[in-house]
C-alpha cells in the first residue's frame, strides 16, 4: 500500500517537469531568435564597490549596423548595481557614449530615412529606452549616428554623436549615402 501511495505521488509530478522542459525550449528558441539583434558585450568595468550586492559598472558593447554592411558601433552604458540593479528594476542613467567606425567595404542593404532607428534597448523596467539612430550628411558623404535615451513623457538631453566617413575599401569606389536616403 505504501508503494501505491508513492506511485500516485509520482503520477502528478510530470506537470512541473513538462512545464520546465517547455520553458527551457521556449527560452532557447527565443534566445536564438533575438541573438542577431543583441549587441556583443566587450567588457564590464566596476566603478562603485558594493559590499553585498553587485557593483555599479560600465559595460561596453559592439553592434553592427543591420542595414549598412561595413559599419560597427561601440557604446558604453552605466549599469546600476545594488539590490535594485540585481533585481533588474533600477532605472539606468542616460549617460551613454558612442563610437562608430567603418570596418569593411560599406554596402547599403536598403534605403533609409534620416534619423531612422538602428538599435533600441530598454533602460528601465517600464518607460525608458536607449536608441541609436542613423542619418546621412549628404554634402560630405558621411554616416552620422546619435545615441540618446527617452522616456514616455520626458526625454533626456544627454546624447553622443559619431560620424563615419564613407571611404574606399580596397579597389572598390565608395558608395554615396545620398543615393540611399529616402526622399
Amino acid at each position: 500500500m505504501h508503494h501505491r501511495f508513492l506511485t500516485r505521488g509520482r503520477r502528478s509530478a510530470p506537470g512541473p517537469a513538462l512545464a520546465l522542459a517547455a520553458a527551457a525550449w521556449l527560452g532557447l528558441t527565443a534566445a536564438a531568435a533575438s541573438a542577431a539583434e543583441q549587441p556583443d558585450l566587450i567588457f564590464r568595468k566596476s566603478t562603485v564597490f558594493k559590499l553585498l550586492t553587485p557593483n555599479d559598472k560600465l559595460a561596453t558593447y559592439a553592434i553592427d549596423d543591420p542595414e549598412v554592411e561595413g559599419v560597427a558601433c561601440h557604446f558604453t552604458v552605466p549599469e546600476r548595481g545594488g539590490i535594485s540593479g540585481w533585481l533588474g528594476v533600477a532605472e539606468q542613467v542616460s549617460d551613454i557614449s558612442l563610437a562608430c567606425r567603418q570596418v569593411g567595404p560599406i554596402h547599403f542593404k536598403q534605403k533609409f530615412a534620416q534619423g531612422e532607428e538602428m538599435f533600441r534597448r530598454r533602460r528601465s523596467i517600464l518607460f525608458k529606452k536607449m536608441q541609436i539612430v542613423r542619418g546621412c550628411d549628404v554634402k560630405r558623404n558621411v554616416l552620422v549616428y546619435v545615441v540618446y535615451s527617452d522616456k514616455l513623457i520626458e526625454g533626456s538631453p544627454k546624447n553622443s554623436t559619431s560620424s563615419v566617413p564613407i571611404m574606399p575599401w580596397g579597389s572598390e569606389p565608395p558608395q554615396r549615402c545620398a543615393d540611399w536616403v529616402e526622399q
